[in-house]
């Protein structure tokens, strides 16, 4: 197979290098804030035009230099705006949208060559090596056919959350907060439990084991080891390894409560390191913003319906 320099199939450039929290938010805009995440193709909010400064177009593929996704790559659907440390490729010639996500995963097939806070992607991604061609048949996608299946959510009609009043609760207001426990891969058995590891990927998912679970379905598991800050629902009884906090609602939680409430969760992250762990008593303590009700409290009918809204929400 022959290879390629990147930088001889796109034109590659810094993105803004923006600070989220100096945007305006705007729910109803159609600019993208595309940060460091592998999340939700890297979006974290939606943001008003800031002074004259033109958005990137809409098919352009952003990279992640640093942080704990470097590589994270994709290609960007709406108009955008980046944060520190993303990188813009734009294709030299005409390229598919199946092409695009072809080079979006080559790229990432390179993070191993990198480390997070060590020898990170900002001065080599240029000239990574890549194929010079797209395997023949390589994911066919109709993008009208695409188009209208990320269009296949719940409600028809857009909901801007950041109209709400938002306020801060305390963890363990909202939740009770319990520890997994410790099992060593010699002591597996065939199975088809859950074990849930202080890992990044598969919601959390290490592999199947025969012991019976410890922990109850419809609740958010929280790596406080290893991948700190990592979220995932659980919608199986699961057993969790002692590196994962266990948090079970003290409220009527659903699938789309949750999925909100660990993006949230997901965005303290930075906080929080193997040298400062996400323990128990700090996590109790910690608080989390949500938007209230009149009354004051979580408003989670609006949270629900905001997650039925996007794109896709039929695949939850």
């Amino acid at each position: 197979m022959e290879l390629i320099e990147l930088n001889k199939l796109f034109s590659i450039q810094y993105g803004n290098q923006f600070d989220l929290y100096k945007l305006q938010f705007d729910g109803a805009s159609n600019i993208n804030f595309v940060s460091r995440s592998s999340q939700n193709l890297g979006v974290v909010a939606k943001v008003s035009k800031f002074k004259e400064v033109r958005p990137f177009a809409a098919g352009l593929i952003t990279v992640t230099l640093g942080g704990t996704y470097l590589l994270s790559s994709f290609v960007q659907p709406s108009p955008f705006y980046t944060a520190q440390n993303v990188k813009v490729l734009t294709p030299l010639n005409e390229m598919s949208f199946s092409a695009k996500l072809f080079y979006c995963k080559a790229i990432e097939a390179n993070r191993f060559k990198y480390t997070s806070h060590g020898r990170e992607a900002n001065t080599t991604l240029d000239t990574l090596l890549l194929p010079l061609s797209v395997p023949e048949n390589f994911l066919k996608i109709d993008i009208e056919e695409y188009n209208k299946i990320s269009k296949n959510s719940f409600l028809k009609e857009e909901i801007n959350i950041f109209q709400s009043d938002w306020g801060d609760f305390k963890y363990e207001n909202l939740f009770e907060i319990k520890k997994g426990k410790r099992l060593t891969k010699e002591n597996f058995i065939s199975g088809d439990t859950p074990f849930i590891g202080a890992i990044d990927s598969n919601n959390g998912y290490r592999e199947y084991i025969g012991q019976p679970a410890i922990h109850k379905a419809n609740t958010i598991t929280v790596n406080y080891n290893g991948s700190v800050g990592e979220a995932f629902y659980q919608p199986h009884p699961f057993w969790a390894s002692d590196d994962v906090n266990v948090l079970y609602p003290k409220f009527k939680m659903n699938k789309f409560s949750a999925l909100f409430i660990i993006t949230l969760i997901r965005k303290e992250r930075y906080r929080f390191n193997f040298g400062r762990k996400w323990e128990m008593e700090r996590m109790r303590d910690t608080t989390i913003k949500l938007p209230i009700d009149t009354n004051g409290s979580p408003d989670w009918g609006l949270i629900e319906n905001y997650i039925k809204s996007l794109p896709f929400s039929k695949s939850v």
